[in-house]
Formats: structure tokens, sequence, C-alpha cells
């Protein structure tokens, strides 16, 4: 017989498992590791279309948008793989397709096929890379649910969240640093490793493959007429982020200004710690109220990425932006879920999800236009008009909450 471990048994029976957070933690890692690879790239592709192969601001928003495009139009798929095979096995499919896009992005910058040529293939890595983020973000977020419990739901969430943005702010510096320093071919080739080695972890997390259980469940287009406002809020704040993300590089360029990937880094860094410090006070003040605060702080660094004369502003305002838009997901989808049953929150958070996809995907050509025609600065002025429009209906939306409540209260009888 082979020896039984010691620290498998006490008192004949298996090791208790580890707590929640560290299980969340652990898969939350793989989502990491996939918007590393994001943010590896979003930090140089924009520069690399535009100023080395000579095309306009909205072709470099569009190569941008079409990861986002692929993220929104592949969900519904991804979800149905997750409840046929897991969330665990549709991770590691998902890596493999991010390692697939490394990979292209590496034979990319070595071909040289042209102008045409090399957009055509980036368009087609930015493509495969959004059915890889779709698969991860989804995929990974469902299993460590079902490692935890739905009564952990709003701390994978949560956690999930972090990873991503901490990922992004950490992969855009470094892929600036690796195209200076070694090239663009190297930023493929890291994000090769980085997918690869995520891939590896997710074979070996000691858990078994989660699969959602089968209920019946509300039609999907009742539970998007209910989740629609606050989908539209959410895509609507949502442009705030793709703006930024698609054209800071650019916009630093412009101004003649350095350290483009540092502005991503403190927008990542601010959204990390409120998301990390502040998560609670949605179950305290509630969703809409979190909301509004959140978005005004959005509002604000917006207007002064546009008002920006210096770099400090100009970091300032990615800061606030990112402080602003930590909570906006959480608060407004916790309001989102509680307009379904509860066999349909699952399919409420896909369909609420969503909306960020769209927004991401329709921002970057839009800003493109504006930057085209009237620069680099209004393009913030837009997002921020954008932006008070989701305060507004979230507004709008609270007072139609405090009515109803307030006449259920009214019709209560007193015992």
């Amino acid at each position: 017989m082979f020896p039984t471990p010691a620290s498998n048994l006490s008192n004949g029976l298996p090791s208790p498992e580890p707590p929640p957070t560290r299980r969340i933690i652990a898969t939350a890692s793989l989502t990491f590791a996939c918007y590393f690879i994001i943010g590896l790239q979003l930090a140089v592709v924009p520069v690399f279309v535009h100023w080395h192969l000579g095309f306009s601001p909205v072709v470099a928003g569009l190569v941008v948008s079409a990861q986002y495009i692929t993220t929104l139009l592949s969900r519904p798929v991804v979800g149905h793989l997750c409840d046929v095979v897991g969330g665990k096995r549709t991770t590691a499919v998902a890596l493999l397709v991010c390692a697939l896009c490394g990979l292209l992005f590496f034979a990319t910058m070595l071909l040289h096929e042209g102008r045409v040529g090399s957009l055509a293939l980036l368009v087609v890595c930015r493509l495969i890379l959004g059915v890889g983020e779709s698969g991860v973000a989804t995929g990974a977020t469902l299993w460590g649910m079902g490692r935890v419990g739905l009564q952990h739901t709003a701390q994978v969430i949560s956690w999930n969240g972090v990873a991503s943005y901490g990922a992004l702010a950490a992969g855009a510096p470094c892929g600036v640093w690796l195209e200076s320093h070694w090239g663009m071919p190297s930023v493929g080739l890291v994000s090769v490793v980085v997918a690869g080695a995520a891939f590896g972890r997710s074979l070996v997390l000691r858990t078994a493959p989660v699969t959602v259980a089968a209920e019946e469940k509300t039609g999907w287009h009742r539970v998007f007429v209910r989740v629609l406002p606050y989908g539209l809020s959410l895509a609507l704040s949502g442009v705030g982020f793709g703006v930024l993300a698609s054209f800071i590089s650019l916009y630093y360029a412009n101004r003649h200004w350095a350290n483009a990937g540092l502005a991503l880094s403190v927008f990542g860094l601010a959204f990390v710690i409120v998301r990390l410090l502040f998560s609670r006070s949605i179950d305290r003040w509630g969703g809409y109220r979190v909301t509004l605060l959140s978005l005004s702080f959005q509002i604000a660094g917006l207007l002064l990425l546009w008002a920006a004369t210096t770099p400090a502003l100009a970091l300032l305002g990615a800061a606030l932006t990112g402080m602003g838009f930590s909570l906006v997901f959480p608060a407004m989808g916790v309001e989102a879920v509680r307009q379904v049953a509860a066999h349909s929150r699952g399919v409420a958070l896909s369909l609420y999800t969503a909306f960020v996809d769209l927004s991401l995907g329709i921002s970057g050509p839009v800003a493109g236009w504006i930057v085209g025609t009237m620069g680099y600065p209004p393009v913030f002025l837009f997002a921020a008009t954008l932006t008070l429009g989701s305060l507004i209906l979230c507004a709008m939306l609270y007072r139609q909450y405090r009515a109803t409540n307030a006449h259920s209260s009214s019709e209560t009888p007193v015992k």
C-alpha cells in the first residue's frame, strides 16, 4: 500500500477544505492571468496601429474594440458550455485560446506582412482574445461560485473584479516596458507564457469540475426586459473605461507625455483599492446610493482628464475614474438581480454583464471618430456626458424603487 500523507488525515477523516476566500482567490488568479494578457496588449496595440502602421485613430479604436465584440457574441455559447462541461473545463479551454492569441500576436509582429496584412492579422488576434476573455471571465466566476456556494456569490464577483482590473493595472506598464526594451514580439511571447502557466494551474487545482444544475428558468427575453434599465446605466458608465483604455496611450503621445501605461495602472489600482475597502458598503447603503456616489466620482475624473494640462492632472483624473467605476458593476448588479426570481439570477447576471461588452465594443470606434474630428480631450467630455446620463437613469430607478417601497409599506396592515 502507498502511505497516506498525514496532512490528509485527521482522526481518519480527510483534511478540511481551505477557507472560502482562499478557494475564491485560487480561481480568481486565472482571471488575473487572462486580464494581464489583455493589459499587455492594450497598452501597445493602439500606438502600433496608429503610429507604426499609419492608420487613423478610428481604425485603432476598431481594432481595440474587436476584442469586446467577440466577448459579447461568445457569452451565450460560453454560458452553455459551462452548463454542459463545467466552469473548470471551460476556463482551461479558454486559457488555451488566450495562448493561441499570444502566438498569433508574436507571429504578426515578426512577419511584417505590410500595413493591411499586419492589420488583418492583428484584428484576428483581437477576436481570438475576446473569445478567451469571455471563457475565462465566465468560467472562472462560475467555477468559484461552485467551489464555495451561492452564499458567497458577491465575494466571488468582487474578487474576480479585483483580479481583472488589478491585472490590467499590472499588464499595461509591463507591455510598454517589454515593447520599449525587447520589441513588440516580446509582448506576444510573454502572453503565451502567462496563459500556459495559468492553464497548468487550472489543471492542478485540488477541486473537481463544477457544473451548473439544470433548472427550469424564466425565458431570457423576460429577464432581459427587467434587467435592461440597469444594463443601460452600466453601459453608459462603461464608456468612460472604454475611452480611457483605448485612447489614453495616444492621448499621452499627442501631448508628448511619457508613461502612458501609468495612467492605466493608476486607474486599475484605484479600482482595486475601492473594491477591496468599500464593497461592503453596498449591503449597508444599498446599490442605488452607492452607484449614484460612484458615478459622481467618475464624472469628476473624466472631466479632469478632459481639462488636464499636465500628466499629474491626467493621473488624478484616471484615479478618480477608477474609484468611481469600481463599485458601479456590483452595486447596480445587486439591484438588477433583485428584479428576477432566484432561479433566473444566473441568466440575469449574464445579460447584465453583456452590457459591459456592448459598451466597450461601441466606445472605441465612436471615440475614434470624435478624436479624428475634434481631437483627444473631447472624448473624455463625451464619456463624462454619457456617465451623467447613467447617473440620471440610476436616480430615476432609485426614485421608482422608493416610491414602490413606500406604496407597499402603506398597504401593509399594522398588527
